[in-house]
Order: C-alpha cells, then sequence, then structure tokens
C-alpha cells in the first residue's frame, strides 16, 4: 500500500475526490444548510492502517496511525498519511522541557550527572533504581521529594515492581511516577530561582511559564500562540502538526547543526547534553523490562534517540549516519502517531520499529534483537502463539509522491 499525504482540511464527503474515484461519481461539494455552515467544521481524515492483529489468519482488529519523516529544515522525507494532523505532545516534550533547568544554571548548581539529565527527561518505569537517582538529586538540591505533585494513578508502570509493592503492603508514592522526573525540572528551576516550591505545577506559576517558553522557542513560535491542554499528570500539554514534532526531534538529533541565525540555536548546547545523556543511560528514559524507548537505544547505541508520550505519540531522533543499502543521512526526525491511542503498545511497538526499518535505520541483526516490539505475540497459558501484531504499511519516500 502507497499512500500519500491526507489533507486536513475537510471530513471525508462527495467533495473529497477519493471518495468520488471509489463511487464513480464527479467530485461536487455536498449541499450544507445554513446553520450549519455558520460553524466550523471539525478537522479529521480518516488514517491509514499501519498494523493489524491478527488470530491464526482473522484480523481481530487494526491499527490506524500516521508517520512522518523529515530532515532538520523540516522537510519531509517519507510520509504515509497525514503530516498535518494535529497532536498533543504530551511526554514527547521531556526532552526539550529540560533545558529550562540546564539553561538557568541547574547541571551546576545540582551537580547533574548524565544519568540525573536523563531521568528528568524521561517517562520511567518507576524501578528501584530511578526512585533512587530521583531521591539523591532531591537530597543535594535540599528539596523534598513530597511536593511531587504527579499523582500515583497506575504506578509504576514496571508490573514486577508493582507486585512487590503490592506484596509488601507498600503504596507507590508519586516519585514511582512516570513523570516525577519532568515535575522535578519544575521543582528544581523553582529551588534555583528562589521561586516558590508549592504549586509549581500552576499553569501561571514562573517555573511553569519559563518551562512554557523553552518549548515555544524549541518548536520557533511565540509563547502566546501555543496550543495548550492539560497533560496527564497535571501539567500543561502543549499541540502541533505531527511535522513539527519531527521536525524538533530532528534538531535533538543533531543540535550543532543549526545555523548562528536559527532562533533555536540558544539551545543547542543544553540539547547536545540532553541527547547524549540519553543515549548514555537509556535505562533511565525508560526501564529495563518492556520499554521500546530504551530498547531501542540499547540496540542502536548512539545512533536513535527515542521518546514515547500517551496516546500512542513516538518522537525518534536519528543521529547522522549509515543507512541500509550503504547510503548515508544527515540527522533526520520521525514521528509516529498511533490513532487509537493504543492501549496494549503493539500497535506503536510495530508502527515503529517497521518504520525505523523502512527508513534504512533497523536491519539485520539489530532488527532481530528487537522482533519481540517488530511483530508483538500474545500467547496462551502454553506458551502458544494465540495471536501477533503485523505492521502492514508502505512507508513513502516523499520524492515519489511529488516526482
Amino acid at each position: 500500500m502507497l499512500a500519500v499525504p491526507m489533507a486536513t482540511d475537510s471530513l471525508p464527503s462527495t467533495s473529497d475526490p477519493r471518495g468520488a474515484a471509489r463511487s464513480g461519481a464527479p467530485a461536487r461539494r455536498a449541499a450544507t444548510p445554513a446553520a450549519a455552515r455558520t460553524a466550523k467544521s471539525p478537522r479529521w481524515t480518516p488514517a491509514p492502517i499501519l498494523v493489524r492483529h491478527v488470530r491464526n489468519g482473522i484480523v481481530e482488529s487494526v491499527h490506524r496511525g500516521d508517520v512522518v519523516e523529515v530532515d532538520a529544515n523540516g522537510r519531509m522525507l517519507h510520509v504515509l498519511g497525514d503530516p498535518d494532523r494535529l497532536v498533543t505532545l504530551r511526554s514527547t516534550v521531556k526532552p526539550f522541557g529540560t533545558v529550562a533547568l540546564l539553561e538557568a544554571g541547574g547541571a551546576e548548581a545540582f551537580e547533574l550527572a548524565p544519568a540525573d539529565i536523563a531521568l528528568l527527561s524521561s517517562s520511567h518505569s518507576g524501578e528501584d533504581l530511578h526512585v533512587r537517582t530521583l531521591q539523591a538529586l532531591f537530597r543535594r538540591a535540599g528539596v523534598s521529594q513530597n511536593l511531587l505533585a504527579c499523582g500515583t494513578e497506575g504506578m509504576p508502570l514496571d508490573a514486577l515492581t508493582a507486585a512487590r509493592l503490592a506484596r509488601d503492603g507498600e503504596r507507590p508514592s508519586p516519585v514511582r511516577h512516570m513523570c516525577s522526573g519532568q515535575h522535578a525540572v519544575f521543582i528544581l528551576l523553582a529551588r534555583l530561582r528562589d521561586w516558590p516550591l508549592e504549586g509549581y505545577w500552576e499553569t501561571d506559576h514562573p517555573a511553569h511559564v519559563a518551562y512554557r517558553e523553552i518549548v515555544a522557542r524549541a518548536y520557533a513560535v511565540q509563547p502566546e500562540r501555543l496550543r495548550t491542554a492539560i497533560d496527564g499528570c497535571g501539567v500543561l500539554t502543549y499541540a502541533f502538526p505531527l511535522r513539527d514534532v519531527a521536525k524538533a526531534y530532528a534538531m535533538l538529533g543533531d543540535p550543532s547543526a543549526l545555523a548562528d541565525g536559527d532562533p533555536r540555536a540558544s539551545l543547542a548546547p543544553y540539547l547536545i547534553n540532553i541527547r547524549d545523556a540519553m543515549l548514555a543511560h537509556p535505562e533511565m528514559v525508560g526501564g529495563n523490562r518492556d520499554r521500546l524507548d530504551t530498547s531501542l537505544m540499547k540496540a542502536l547505541p548512539g545512533r536513535v534517540v527515542s521518546k514515547a508520550g500517551m496516546e500512542a505519540l513516538r518522537g525518534l531522533a536519528i543521529l547522522p549516519g549509515p543507512r541500509a543499502g550503504g547510503a548515508t543521512s544527515g540527522a533526520t526526525g520521525m514521528a509516529v502517531k498511533i490513532e487509537d491511542g493504543d492501549g496494549y503498545d503493539r500497535g506503536t511497538w510495530a508502527a515503529s520499529v517497521e518504520a525505523l526499518r523502512q527508513a534504512g535505520v533497523l536491519e539485520g541483526q539489530v532488527l532481530r534483537q528487537l522482533a519481540r516490539y517488530h511483530r508483538p505475540q500474545i500467547l496462551d497459558p502454553h506458551g502458544r502463539v494465540g495471536a501477533e501484531s503485523i505492521a502492514d504499511f508502505e512507508l513513502a519516500p516523499i520524492g515519489e509522491l511529488t516526482s
């Protein structure tokens, strides 16, 4: 299946030339009542199928989504679906938000090691190594972990840690929340600047304002033009077209390539520190078990930074280097979004690995090493394969679409 970018300006209707082609009718605009024309219709189009969940040859369900890869200038290289699909960044914002603390001098003030920086940019699993690292950081800063206001619902993500806590009758505290590292950025920034520590999560708190300004700079927009919403952990999240997410991750892949006149160039030294910390400590970015971000970075050391966000968004920073077939490439960024939110992870796992394969980043032994993510399986109680999720798409080179 070869798909082209999908327009975002209308819902499927008889004015959609693809719909006309299917029906054999000429394309025409459907009549709209005058009262309805005063309201703006939502902009949405069906996304292509990326992954099929198959049980003994029977397709039980499908995962639709969109994929785009761009270079550092935002030029599209590969696309499937709609590159302008509006998405909320959720946890994909974290590597960029950490810049706010580093730019303020936090690395020196709090003696941040690379593992600390990786954790501050993470959606960690709540394992003991994550908790110990964050607690040590709070002790050095002279602040209490009781300030964390990220909640505890559904945490920790790591199933073995959650089972152990339940067995011991211990309730998880907010420090085990996947977003406690991000919340620590706000707290440490407030500590550094002598701002109030309480209420850091409020949108008008100075630490929140500083974080928001960094996000705006990273995405080259004015702060007042940011489109915001409330994230699951209680802080702001930000909405951008999918191609802008990919462009930000292309910048993360090689911040030093930013031109002197680029307004984002001042972020480069901090983004290099953050990128290198995440590459050096992938277990801090995710966890030791069943986390694709961590597994990808371990399988491709120094080659890819992977960061997932809730509702099945993933940003991938692909560093300069070789691609399949002997080609070489500068830094690129890829964004993958599964439309249904993918509560089982299988869709985003399969689609992300397959997209990297088709872009020439994954092949051979490395691809085999990631097989359980590339083609996730469900086993029955006897260890037999009951079902598997299979990526089924072609990531189209954009040059072929426009030539």
